[in-house]
């Protein structure tokens, strides 16, 4: 396969063997792949089709989509708001909500949203790094703008198809992330209540 004349690459895809025209090669848009296929009049160019065992499932762009939430984690723990009280005109102290936006709490918005974006970038590479490994329409990178866990999800169904035993690891991972999750979350709220109480203690005793 060769340069295009317009100087773009042939896209990916399976194309007649140059050194075998009874069998189709994987082509990734760059280079052959070793992924060979029969070349048969039922041959569907969109079949999923076996990789070899020798090909790698994983890359940094997936490991990444599982680390970058974690960061989150660590922004909450240092965010401590610090809470107000106002008195109404009946003489009644309560809580005044807007003391919770406070400037780690715009810090904690921005950050998640920008470790959302990073994980979008990050399953598009990952979608074009299967793609050239040879897995025939990979699950897309654009479900990823509905959730990292989709994305994570539908990969690993599709791995699991063109590699059988392997792809599980992402899944686990992000399983184990969840848990961990809702540990640190569920901490930090227990502790958040807390001081929050012994404020209200303190208000009412003043």
């Amino acid at each position: 396969m060769t340069q295009a004349a317009n100087g773009s690459s042939t896209p990916a895809g399976w194309y007649p063997d140059p050194s075998e025209p009874r069998q189709m090669r994987w082509w990734d848009g760059f280079q052959w792949t070793p992924h060979l296929a029969p070349a048969t009049a039922q041959f569907m160019p969109l079949q999923r089709v076996l990789i070899s065992n020798q090909t790698p499932v994983y890359n940094p762009f997936i490991w990444a989509m599982l680390i970058l939430p974690l960061l989150s984690l660590g922004l909450l723990l240092t965010w401590q708001p610090n809470f107000h009280y106002i008195s109404t005109r009946q003489g009644a102290t309560t809580f005044d909500p807007t003391s919770i936006y406070t400037p780690g709490y715009f810090m904690l918005q921005i950050s998640g949203f920008l470790i959302w974006a990073l994980c979008v970038l990050c399953a598009y590479f990952d979608y074009q790094r299967l793609a050239r490994s040879g897995v025939i329409r990979p699950f897309h990178w654009a479900w990823c703008f509905l959730s990292p866990t989709v994305y994570i999800i539908g990969r690993t169904l599709i791995v699991r198809k063109v590699a059988p035993g392997r792809g599980m690891a992402p899944i686990w991972a992000m399983i184990g992330t969840i848990v961990l999750s809702f540990i640190v979350v569920g901490i930090w709220t227990a502790t958040l209540m807390s001081s929050l109480y012994s404020q209200v203690g303190y208000s009412v005793n003043a």
